[in-house]
């Protein structure tokens, strides 16, 4: 699949996927006609609801349709949540988990912050373009600053609670 043919299925699995209310988060070629689709419940006012098998179920079932119609060669589809460590993508990611903890790979090391690479902390709202991380140092906390563009890849930190519920 070249780069066009890349952009052009990517437009139409987000147009389908958000169509029926739902977000793209990730698109992957995977090799041998693989295609790996991984959704997001669009982010609503005060609720929070995660993927089901029932989503991802309905969305592959719509998909496997808009293929056929729009004749896109592929052997297997997946469609799956984004788990709990989602890649953060798009500013709006940014926007939408301010407050939670997460890991940020840069491209290139950044020189005020001991020319690294790698962060895991706090991310906070960002300031137009600009994203923020606040992270731990040996000397407290420091706030890195950087752009969309600067990240090679992010994720959220997988938050998981085991306390047992009472009956």
């Amino acid at each position: 699949m070249d780069k066009e043919d890349g952009v052009q299925l990517l437009e139409l699995i987000d147009k389908t996927v958000q169509g029926m209310g739902y977000e793209l988060v990730d698109f992957e070629p995977a090799g041998r006609g693989l295609l790996r689709v991984y959704i997001d419940c669009l982010p609503a006012e005060g609720e929070q609801r995660n993927i089901t098998v029932e989503d991802c179920e309905k969305v592959s079932h719509q998909l496997t349709h808009v293929f056929t119609v729009e004749n896109v060669a592929y052997e297997r589809l997946e469609v799956s949540s984004p788990g709990l460590d989602r890649p953060l993508k798009k500013l709006s990611d940014y926007v939408r988990f301010a407050g939670a903890e997460a890991t940020v790979k840069l491209r290139m090391p950044m020189p005020g912050a001991g020319n690294r690479k790698s962060f895991q902390g706090v991310l906070h709202a960002p300031e137009g373009d600009k994203l923020k991380l606040e992270f731990e140092t040996n000397e407290g906390s420091a706030m890195l600053e950087f752009a969309l563009a600067d990240v090679d890849k992010a994720r959220l930190v997988p938050q998981v609670n085991f306390r047992s519920r009472k009956a």
